[in-house]
């Protein structure tokens, strides 16, 4: 009996160091920056680095509509107001991808995402972007990560 228990403890480890071994870390690095353009007004910039032989999805990919762009989500703030949508600032290639109906954009090495805010006084400006990166053979599943802008 204890030799059993013994086999199943091994084989339980196996399996963990097996599965371990095939996690694919998140291959960006996200940077944030707040740029004062007047008094009242900032831009947010969300830098991004993505490794290489890796992409991520246009804002606008085109395709079939499986693509998951990158999405921007502020929280409320009263003091806060977002001129217009984020935009893309970056390498961008328009294809063909096999598996992919239509022509497709996705970026690839360092890109910045740019929303312009109008702020009242000082403070944070706190929310979450998704997003998901991809590479010739695969796709990772979408993240999300928080952000925060200091204005001071």
């Amino acid at each position: 009996m204890a030799s059993i228990k013994y086999l199943l403890l091994v084989l339980c480890v196996s399996l963990g160091t097996i599965s371990r071994g095939q996690i694919i870390e998140d291959p960006t690095t996200w940077k944030y920056e707040v740029k004062k353009k007047s008094a009242t007004e900032y831009e947010l910039i969300f830098h991004l680095d993505v490794k290489a032989g890796w992409h991520i999805w246009s804002m606008h990919p085109g395709g079939d509509g499986y693509e998951i762009s990158p999405s921007f989500t502020f929280d409320k703030n009263a003091n806060v107001t977002l001129k217009g949508e984020a935009k893309e600032k970056g390498k961008a290639t328009t294809t063909t991808m096999e598996g992919i109906d239509g022509k497709i954009t996705y970026l690839s090495g360092k890109i910045d995402y740019i929303q312009t805010v109008t702020v009242k006084g000082k403070g944070r400006i706190t929310g979450k972007h998704t997003y998901q990166v991809c590479n010739d053979k695969l796709c990772l599943p979408p993240k999300d990560k928080d952000f925060v802008f200091v204005i001071k």
